[in-house]
């Protein structure tokens, strides 16, 4: 995947499942897989963004779990889509584009997930689906992140701090 293409299949991660999307950076991140030092990429950080993942999935099943729709959670998969779209963006891509690909990657993940998924976690089928879900999520993660570029990492200010 060259371009935009993993910018909007990271965005389409994080409309599914969020935290997913993050760990999939950190991951990038540790294998030079991104652009500017940004997105930690040590083992700290992707420790702590693996076990939020596997929180998030687990918490999604839950009843009271929320509506994926709703605007702070909404608002929060578009941010990661457009952070993560930015940041994987080929090397001859545009990073701003980019950011815009994760967005509407985020907005069809988010949508198409709820879609496919259907409104009710509490049944069985319901958590099957869900369970399906973090399946995809993840296998596509992996892929976006095994077929992102390898990118010059910039040295500056910000490197040794954001590096976990």
């Amino acid at each position: 995947m060259q371009g935009y293409a993993t910018s909007f299949g990271l965005g389409f991660v994080a409309g599914m499942r969020n935290m997913t999307a993050c760990a999939a950076l950190a991951w990038a991140a540790s294998e030079g897989r991104t652009r500017g030092t940004l997105i930690p990429g040590g083992s700290g950080a992707r420790t702590l963004a693996t076990a939020a993942a596997v929180a998030e999935m687990a918490g999604d099943k839950m009843p009271f779990a929320p509506d994926r729709r709703i605007p702070p959670s909404f608002a929060f998969r578009l941010a990661v889509g457009a952070v993560g779209g930015w940041a994987l963006a080929g090397r001859r891509a545009s990073p701003q584009v980019g950011a815009l690909a994760g967005m509407a990657g985020a907005i069809a993940g988010t949508l198409l997930g709820r879609a496919a998924r259907g409104p009710d976690s509490r049944t069985t089928p319901g958590r099957a689906k869900g369970l399906a879900e973090d399946a995809a999520a993840v296998g596509l993660a992996v892929l976006v992140v095994s077929s992102a570029e390898r990118q010059p990492r910039t040295t500056g200010a910000v490197s040794g701090a954001c590096r976990t």
